[in-house]
């Protein structure tokens, strides 16, 4: 059974993120409190500065150091250090390295609807594994932190690496995937406001090693929210992709996403239509469940192209390659996503 003591010594030796002195020598670990009918341990632990990509690195390193040690579950609060403290021990800032936002070598694409539950982010994780198959070098920024979902729809277990302060995105199908998901322990809620999240999203484009990237899909959240605001500041060159279903309220509410993309000079690419119909494998008959025309309509109002139409159907899936929602290549879907990533690497031209 895990006790204070023996938390102090496991975590003891871990170095703070930004002064880069073990946490037992900044007297960091405020609060432990342990509840061992649960073997839970709660902690409170002071850093430089919260709600940084740093935060989340130090976050991932303890649970796992306290889940090696015993615990069966960890709770984590963060505060900031005094200032005193903070003068005694600060060295000044290393120069930083090349941030992914000043790249002219990486074409960014928001994917973007006006509400949820219109398969975005199945449209964002399979376009980005689309054009990987089309021998691009892509990366994938969950940037719907509220609503995370890419790691488990793309079926990763496994989490990014640290490698000296950069975060290493994890690779799956050829994407590089970064998530808040990465960083939550248990499927957490994140009860963040927006300026914290402004920070969180702008680590991930400065504090993770993407390498050499063709393009860097995000998967915004649904809606104009704060999140989908600090991406328009971030990335005043950003190509913008609306999804949406053939219904004509889902449509005229997707419009807003787009109109905002406009207003703030992002390039709509064109509408991809999800849920288009369902086709019958007996018959071939199709079905249109939800309507028709609400690709069309948007794309006509919003001056721009309808990349593809998705039907209603689901993966095959590979138990021992478990993805619940990437489709196969072969796949009448999969064929699908490989002709609009076509359609979009034409339309850039690259």
């Amino acid at each position: 059974m895990l006790t204070e003591k023996k938390v102090r010594e496991v975590l003891g030796a871990i170095k703070e993120p930004f002064l880069h002195k073990e946490l037992v020598e900044l007297n960091a670990i405020e609060e432990i409190k342990i509840k061992e009918e649960k073997n839970h341990v709660s902690i409170k632990v002071l850093i430089a500065k919260t709600g940084t990509s740093e935060q989340l690195q130090l976050q991932t390193q303890i649970v796992n150091v306290l889940k090696e040690a015993g615990a069966a579950t960890v709770g984590i609060r963060f505060a900031e250090l005094p200032e005193e403290v903070l003068a005694q021990h600060r060295d000044p800032e290393p120069e930083k390295g090349r941030n992914l936002l000043n790249s002219k070598n990486t074409t960014f694409i928001a994917i973007a609807s006006g509400k949820g539950g219109v398969g975005k982010s199945t449209v964002s994780v399979n376009l980005a594994v689309a054009l990987a198959r089309l021998g691009k070098k892509v990366g994938l920024i969950d940037a719907d932190i509220y609503g995370f979902s890419v790691p488990d729809m793309m079926g990763i277990t496994n989490r990014p690496v640290v490698r000296g302060e950069k975060i290493i995105p994890v690779d799956r199908f050829g994407v590089q995937v970064i998530s808040m998901g990465f960083f939550v322990e248990d499927n957490a809620p994140i009860i963040w406001r927006g300026p914290m999240l402004g920070k969180m999203l702008n680590s991930f484009f400065s504090e993770v090693e993407w390498g050499e990237l063709d393009y860097l899909l995000l998967d915004l959240p649904p809606g104009t929210g704060d999140v989908a605001l600090d991406v328009h500041t971030m990335l005043p060159s950003c190509k913008e992709i609306i999804v949406t279903t053939p219904h004509p309220t889902a449509a005229f509410v997707a419009a807003r996403a787009g109109a905002m993309a406009l207003r703030t000079e992002h390039e709509v690419l064109g509408v991809i239509e999800n849920m288009a119909y369902f086709e019958s494998k007996l018959t071939g008959e199709k079905e249109y469940v939800f309507g028709r025309g609400g690709g069309d309509k948007l794309a006509e109002e919003l001056n721009t192209v309808l990349l593809g139409r998705l039907p209603l159907n689901q993966p095959d899936w590979n138990d021992q390659d478990f993805a619940p929602s990437v489709y196969q290549e072969d796949h009448q879907i999969g064929k699908i996503y490989l002709e609009i990533a076509e359609k979009v690497t034409s339309l850039l031209k690259k």
